[in-house]
């Protein structure tokens, strides 16, 4: 037989330098598509986990709503102890939900501390004491209170006593401003709009040393109609409390006075948005903060263009961005005794 010259060998074997190059161009271009679509498989399943951790939270209030007749106070303050007061405040929603999270052995570690500290707030000092030992577990990460799009959890905050764990997750205090006194009781001030007439009662479901009953949600707005959980963000450095978990004031494990002011919906970008102390104001990045003292805090995530939200009722829903912004203040309030749609 034959043989074909080696020249010609060489061409049906081989590449020549521009075949290559358009090989490498084509390879380009398929990463090129693939890697978008990779990235939003990863933040879809990253979107459906968080959701999953909103529905076991969520679950979880009710059954400490089954066993103490109320949804968990935001935070327990004693006697004489201010909403904005770093060293006194005592455990918060997110600490007194742990054994309905799987969390039995770390809460038992300080129920004692836990315990003492309720009775000295429930008997208004007669009883207990302000025990703080309780903050010994402020620094366990609580996988269920971690939402995977989050960037910056593994910085603890460095706040009062410092080491702070991150969490993403606040319960709502409601749209008023005055949530550490004017809700605290159950009582709802009236709260208008940012750029909409009216005004409208702002009752939260969680507020300061109370929590509201499910029975008395049904005869208002309804608990498929209120935001219980909110998502937040963590604050992109130490001296930034935001998104602490077992931080009870406003901004670390609370939202409250949004929409208000220079606050208005879901990740709003707008400068000083949210009012907490030592934060880093980041526009840029959904993250505006006044820094110069606690006042409110609004819902924020990392997903792109909304929020997830668990409503009274278990449900979670993901909330634009886009959210008008009287629709926002209905969602957070419980007794607005209006009627909205997010569609």
């Amino acid at each position: 037989m034959r043989r074909a010259p080696y020249s010609h060998r060489q061409k049906l074997f081989g590449f020549t330098l521009i075949e290559l190059l358009v090989v490498i161009a084509i390879i380009a271009i398929l990463i090129g598509l693939l890697v978008p679509a990779v990235q939003k498989v990863r933040e879809s399943a990253a979107r459906a986990q968080c959701q999953n951790n909103m529905k076991q939270i969520a679950l979880a209030c009710q059954t400490y709503h089954d066993t103490y007749k109320s949804l968990p106070p935001a935070v327990l303050l004693g006697p004489g102890i201010g909403a904005t007061d770093e060293t006194n405040f005592g455990p918060n929603w997110a600490v007194l939900i742990l054994p309905y999270i799987e969390q039995g052995p770390l809460y038992n570690q300080q129920q004692a501390s836990i315990n003492n500290y309720k009775s000295w707030q429930k008997s208004g000092g007669s009883s207990g004491a302000n025990d703080q030992n309780w903050r010994n577990i402020r620094g366990a990460t609580i996988p269920p209170y971690v939402c995977p799009s989050e960037g910056n959890n593994g910085t603890l905050g460095s706040r009062a006593n410092s080491g702070w764990a991150r969490g993403n997750y606040s319960a709502n205090a409601g749209p008023s401003g005055g949530w550490d006194n004017g809700t605290a009781n159950g009582a709802s001030p009236s709260r208008g709009i940012t750029g909409f007439a009216g005004n409208f009662s702002a009752g939260a479901p969680m507020c300061i040393n109370w929590g509201v009953k499910l029975g008395a949600m049904t005869n208002q707005d309804g608990t498929s109609n209120t935001i219980m959980i909110n998502e937040v963000r963590v604050g992109p450095n130490a001296a930034d409390i935001r998104g602490s978990w077992a931080f009870g004031i406003v901004g670390g494990s609370i939202t409250a006075g949004c929409p208000q002011g220079d606050c208005y919906g879901p990740n709003d970008n707008g400068c000083c948005a949210d009012d907490v102390t030592g934060c880093t104001d980041d526009p840029a990045n959904q993250m505006g903060c006044w820094g110069g003292g606690y006042g409110q805090s609004n819902a924020r995530s990392a997903h792109t263009g909304g929020v997830n939200a668990a409503f009274a009722d278990g449900s979670v829903r993901f909330v634009a961005n886009s959210v008008q912004i009287n629709v926002w203040f209905f969602m957070l309030s419980r007794n607005d005794a209006q009627s909205w749609s997010d569609n």
